[in-house]
């Protein structure tokens, strides 16, 4: 009897640690599934790492950041062009807005800065010139009036065969010489941009833009065609360049052309003319260039870069040096992408000027980094500290 109670003791000890050993083995199994599973949801998670030589960046974050890019194009530094030169005002964007008669100011609607569109009033003139100018128009209109009536009755009298031919062609020519008169009449009545009352005239602006200058003041008496207000658009402007004598030779209408702003970032542009004469004061040719991007205001000093289509051919590329970077001890140069920005190494030529020549490991019509292209660099070298 106690041996068979040992018996079952024994076997009840089996299976427990059959039982145990079977959760052990479980649990043992069980725990590779379950880190696969966590592996493969963190791995879900987390976004795709960029290449070794590649920086990331949305459009917005390179605005945000300052990078500045440039277009390269083909010319090495003895064919590049650099220049002084500033922004003004092109002849249609910029006008000069003149009382056209003389008399008191009344009344002023825009200020200096003020915005303004295209025959907007900016002040107003009484002006016993243009109450002369009203009163001529009102008297051209009513004699032209009589006239008519005139002709008419002459029409009808020569019908009748009551009056002589000679009469009625009278009455024709008085009538197209009054015609002519209140044509005249109110011809200058618009130009002096006479008020409807005929007291005074409107000072519009011709252009819509920014009021630049304002000599007018409420109650001042004015002559005719004294200036009272400047208004300039700042999207009609033009870039004058001063160049010496022998590169103005090299330059042509058409000839690409890159802006340099004083904050750092560059406008693309286009030469326009050149000037044939040189100026009596400073002794170089001036050359007028067209911007195809941005706005700038007039009168701030810049510097341009011309590429001359005439001369001689060579493979070099010129950047500026601030897109020059040193990258794993290699010279670099940042490459726009459509995610961001490549790392590509180069091989440099002779500088000057802040510029540098690239002979080696750039194409023309790439689009490169410039003004604050350490900020990739820096980036590029955070991304190989946290793989590390």
């Amino acid at each position: 009897m106690i041996e068979d109670k040992r018996l079952l003791g024994g076997v009840a000890a089996a299976v427990l640690v059959a039982a145990l050993g079977g959760f052990s083995v479980a649990r043992c199994t069980s725990t590779p599934a379950t880190t696969t599973q966590a592996t493969e949801a963190k791995g879900g998670d987390e976004k795709p790492t960029a290449p070794a030589d590649t920086v990331l960046m949305t459009a917005q974050a390179i605005k945000e950041a300052g990078i500045s890019t440039e277009t390269i194009a083909q010319g090495g530094l003895g064919s590049e062009i650099v220049a002084q030169a500033s922004v003004t005002a092109s002849p249609t964007g910029q006008a000069i807005v003149t009382a056209r008669a003389g008399g008191a100011v009344t009344r002023v609607f825009k200020r200096l800065g003020d915005p303004v569109r295209a025959g907007e009033p900016l002040a107003i003139v009484v002006s016993r010139d243009a109450a002369q100018i009203a009163a001529d128009r009102s008297a051209a209109a009513a004699k032209a009036v009589l006239a008519n009536k005139n002709l008419a009755r002459e029409r009808y009298l020569y019908d009748q065969k009551v009056s002589a031919r000679v009469d009625y062609d009278s009455a024709q020519a008085e009538a197209a010489a009054a015609a002519a008169e209140a044509r005249r009449a109110r011809v200058a009545a618009g130009a002096a941009n006479v008020t409807a009352d005929g007291s005074g005239v409107v000072v519009a602006s011709p252009i819509s833009g920014r009021v630049t200058a304002q000599t007018a003041n409420l109650g001042s008496f004015v002559q005719p065609e004294t200036e009272l207000f400047r208004v300039a658009d700042p999207k009609q402007i033009q870039i004058e360049a001063a160049i010496l004598p022998g590169d103005a030779q090299r330059i042509v209408s058409g000839d690409r052309a890159v802006i340099e702003l004083p904050e750092g970032g560059t406008v693309e542009a286009k030469v326009r003319s050149v000037t044939p004469a040189l100026n009596s004061e400073t002794r170089q040719a001036t050359a007028v260039l067209d911007v195809t991007g941005g706005t700038l205001q007039p009168g701030l000093g810049v510097r341009v870069r011309i590429s001359p289509s005439k001369g001689e051919a060579t493979n070099a590329i010129v950047v500026p040096e601030d897109a020059l970077q040193t990258v794993e001890g290699k010279d670099a140069v940042f490459v726009r992408t459509a995610q961001g920005f490549k790392a590509a190494f180069v091989t440099i030529g002779q500088r000057s000027a802040g510029r540098v020549e690239i002979v080696k490991g750039l194409q023309p019509g790439q689009t490169v980094a410039t003004a604050q292209a350490f900020l990739l660099k820096a980036e590029l070298g955070k991304g190989a500290g946290e793989e590390e």
